[in-house]
């Protein structure tokens, strides 16, 4: 069950829930005795100074206190990497690859990691990294949370059951989810789903939040009450219990003789979240020429710079194309900032060929690139109609650091080396007696 985030500056509402009637303590946080022998616990998502405006904290009454778990003992990554990389491996070329194969063994969501690149430094809480996921089982007597940064994970195909200290989250295709930064997790395939792959965007900056409207008014985009967080829920089971910590760019683990969801009430605005897709209004020119690509963000995490993200997460979703003598696919172009984009179904109107749904590519910062040479010829010469672009649901990572691939993802037998020959075909049509 879920529950509306609805409105705050940074859209974080304060909220209560409870999984048994009474469990909240009244007029007071941490009393001396708490409802059913319950423990009271902070989870803060912020300096306790921070604005208040952007101030994040919820509390959590629990039948365990989290600190009621072994020593911290180093774990095996596997394939996940943090910033800043040992060796830097970012060049301009452009990259793109094809969908994560998915796994032939048991494997659940943790181990189906495979980080593609980074930027910026987790330790200064700057920059993102960018993974890939496959999985075909559950994660069963094994939880996880993530120190370095909050988790913004997008499915492509499946959907996922995400069991958190606050409830439950379920999610699939044309959905999101965000996981704070320090909460505890388990992902297990929803029902019905036997496998599951998808994309998740490590935030080490400042947590997400929707951007400003501007000229724009009050209205479109993403609505705050369309965002939505988990109803308490609890599980007082006991027995050998790991718990996977990603802390300071590495893996550690823990054991518990009891389930970390043991929270039986809550409040607070530090919780995760879910959001529809679907649910995203579109704005758009209705004259002539492109809007910035910025009208498509959804979830921003600045930077201390104004107006340059740390990170946002955009999408392009279905939409009336309609403008007037005007090239309708997203122009050639060169960023300050870098792109990594994903396509969650159907085709994106930049490519022809070869961007599949779970598929991603890398354009980093002020490396060209545009639509290649069939999608330019075929555009220029299209009847400019008022056309549906119906079918597809494509999302970018955009930030103001440069990608740092992994070497893992340059070596990947899924990686399109010949990508730059899309565009080879961009002959020149120039003629100077020829208006």
């Amino acid at each position: 069950m879920t529950t509306s985030l609805d409105h705050q500056p940074g859209f974080r509402n304060h909220f209560a829930s409870e999984a048994l009637p009474g469990a909240l303590p009244e007029g007071q946080n941490s009393p001396q005795r708490c409802p059913y022998g319950l423990y009271a616990e902070q989870l803060s998502g912020s300096a306790f100074t921070a604005p208040r405006s952007h101030n994040l904290r919820s509390w959590l009454y629990r039948i365990r206190p989290s600190v009621a778990q072994s020593a911290y003992e180093p774990l095996d990554a596997g394939r996940v990497a943090t910033a800043p990389p040992a060796r830097p491996a970012a060049d301009p070329n452009q990259m793109r690859w094809d969908p994560l194969p998915l796994p032939e063994a048991p494997t659940d969501f943790l181990d189906g990691l495979l980080t593609v690149a980074v930027n910026g430094d987790a330790a200064t809480q700057t920059g993102c990294g960018v993974h890939l996921f496959a999985c075909n089982r559950d994660m069963t007597g094994r939880f996880f949370y993530d120190a370095d940064g909050e988790l913004l994970i997008v499915p492509q195909l499946g959907a996922l059951r995400l069991r958190t200290e606050f409830g439950e989250l379920e999610i699939g295709g044309g959905e999101i989810a965000v996981i704070p930064r320090g909460v505890k997790f388990q992902v297990r395939l929803a029902q019905g789903a036997e496998q599951a792959r998808g994309y998740v965007c490590e935030n080490y900056g400042s947590p997400f939040e929707l951007p400003g409207l501007g000229p724009i008014g009050a209205n479109g985009l993403a609505n705050p009450r369309d965002f939505l967080a988990p109803v308490a829920a609890y599980e007082e089971v006991e027995g050998d219990i790991e718990l996977v910590a990603k802390f300071s760019g590495r893996f550690w683990r823990t054991r518990l003789d009891h389930s970390p969801l043991n929270v039986v009430a809550w409040h607070g605005n530090y919780a995760p979240y879910k959001y529809d897709l679907a649910n995203f209004n579109t704005v758009n020119t209705v004259s002539f020429d492109h809007p910035d690509p910025s009208i498509f963000t959804v979830l921003t995490s600045p930077s201390d710079t104004a107006g340059t993200a740390n990170l946002d997460f955009v999408i392009f979703p279905p939409r009336w194309m309609v403008a007037e003598d005007t090239f309708r696919p997203p122009y050639f172009h060169r960023n300050l900032m870098s792109e990594f984009m994903g396509l969650i179904h159907g085709e994106y109107d930049a490519k022809a060929e070869g961007f599949l749904p779970g598929g991603a590519s890398l354009h980093n910062a002020m490396s060209p690139h545009g639509p290649d040479a069939e999608t330019f010829d075929k555009a220029t010469h299209a009847e400019l109609e008022p056309r549906y672009q119906g079918d597809t649901l494509a999302f970018m990572f955009e930030s103001r650091y440069v990608f740092q691939p992994t070497e893992t993802a340059l070596a990947a037998d899924f990686r399109q080396r010949d990508y730059v020959d899309v565009w080879q075909g961009l002959a020149s049509h120039f003629d100077p007696d020829k208006r």
